[in-house]
C-alpha cells in the first residue's frame, strides 16, 4: 500500500506499507542514496513474523518533498507524522547505512513511542570524540564527506552531475563502487535479484533530484541535534568488520556511548551483508520478552 503523508510544515512524504497490514509495526529507514523501494525482507518473511513494515522516501528522495537544511534529528517529526496518519502509537525502528543515524534519532527523541531500535552498518557523529572518523573508509566516501564539510556547494554540484548520470543508467552507481567493494560485498551485489532491487532503489531515489543525497551527506557531517549517550531504550548495533563504506569503528564508538546497547560485529561481513540480516533483526525488534539479546548473524543473500 502506497500513500502520500502531509507533515506539519506542508511537505509531503511518499510512504509504502509492506507485509501484514495487521502486523506489528516496524519503520525501515533506507540507506544513502536510496528510497522506500530499497532492501527489505520478502513478503513471506514479513507475514511469517506478523510484521507491518513501513518505509518512506526521506525528504528530497523519490516522491518526497525536499526539506532544505534538515538535520538528522528532523526525521523524528516525519516518522511521527507517518505513524499518526497510520494510527500507530508504538513501533520499532531499524535503519541501514544512511538510515542508521536517523533510527538513533527516533530512539533518542521519541522514547515514548519507539519500542526497540536497530542500526545496520551505520555512521557515528562527525564530531565523535576519540574516533578517527575516516579510518578505514573508502576513498569515494572520504572525498564526499570531506567536501560536505568544507564545500557544501561543491558537493551539491558534484552530486547533481552524478545523479543525472545515474538516472540515465542506475547501474553506474554500482559500477562506480565496484572497485572499492570487498569480496564479500561483490558476492552480494552480483546476486541477480539483489542487483535488480538495488538498481530500482537508486533509480527511484534519484528520480526527481539529487537533493535527498546532498542533504543526507551534509546532515551526517553537521551536528545531529541529539546525543547517542542519551538513548535509554533497547538498541542493537550490527556491523560487518570488513565494511569500507562505513567502517566498523563507527559502530564500536556508538556501542560504547549508548547505555546497554548490544553490538553484533561480524568478522567476515562487509557493508552489503547487512541486507541478509534484516529478517533476524526483525525477530529481535519484535521480541518484547525480557531476556538476554541473542546474536544476529549474516545469512545467505536474498533472505
Amino acid at each position: 500500500m502506497r500513500d502520500r503523508v502531509r507533515v506539519a510544515d506542508g511537505r509531503h512524504l511518499m510512504v509504502e506499507q509492506l507485509g501484514d497490514p495487521r502486523g506489528r509495526p516496524v519503520f525501515l529507514l533506507h540507506g544513502t542514496p536510496g528510497s522506500r523501494l530499497g532492501p527489505a525482507p520478502r513478503g513471506m518473511v514479513l507475514y511469517q513474523r506478523r510484521t507491518q513494515l513501513i518505509t518512506y522516501d526521506r525528504p528530497g528522495y523519490g516522491g518526497s518533498d525536499r526539506h532544505e537544511g534538515r538535520r538528522v534529528r528532523d526525521v523524528v517529526e516525519d516518522v511521527r507524522a507517518i505513524a499518526d496518519s497510520l494510527g500507530l502509537e508504538r513501533f520499532a525502528v531499524v535503519g541501514r547505512s544512511g538510515g542508521a543515524p536517523h533510527a538513533l534519532a527516533c530512539a533518542a527523541l521519541m522514547p515514548e513511542r519507539v519500542t526497540r531500535t536497530a542500526t545496520l552498518v551505520g555512521l557515528a557523529p562527525r564530531d565523535a570524540a576519540g574516533l578517527d572518523w575516516f579510518e578505514g573508509m573508502a576513498a569515494s566516501n572520504v572525498l564526499a564527506y570531506s567536501t560536505a564539510t568544507a564545500d557544501p556547494d561543491g558537493l551539491a554540484a558534484s552530486f547533481i552531475t552524478r545523479s543525472a548520470q545515474i538516472r540515465q543508467d542506475p547501474g553506474r552507481l554500482l559500477e562506480d563502487l565496484r572497485r572499492e567493494l570487498t569480496d564479500s560485498d561483490r558476492v552480494v551485489v552480483n546476486d541477480v535479484g539483489i542487483r535488480s532491487m538495488l538498481l530500482r532503489n537508486y533509480r527511484e531515489g534519484l528520480r526527481t533530484s539529487a537533493y535527498g543525497w546532498i542533504d543526507d551527506a551534509i546532515a551526517f557531517c553537521s551536528p545531529w541535534g541529539f546525543e547517542p549517550a542519551g538513548i535509554t531504550g533497547r538498541v542493537m548495533i550490527w556491523h560487518g568488520e570488513k565494511d569500507v563504506f562505513t567502517p566498523v569503528g563507527h559502530s564500536r564508538w556508538l556501542a560504547g556511548q549508548i547505555p546497554g546497547a548490544t553490538a553484533v560485529l561480524e568478522p567476515a561481513a562487509a557493508h552489503f551483508d547487512a541486507l541478509s540480516v534484516l529478517p533476524g533483526i526483525l525477530t529481535w525488534l519484535l521480541d518484547d520478552r525480557d531476556q538476554p539479546d541473542l546474536p544476529v548473524t549474516a545469512a545467505a543473500p536474498g533472505g
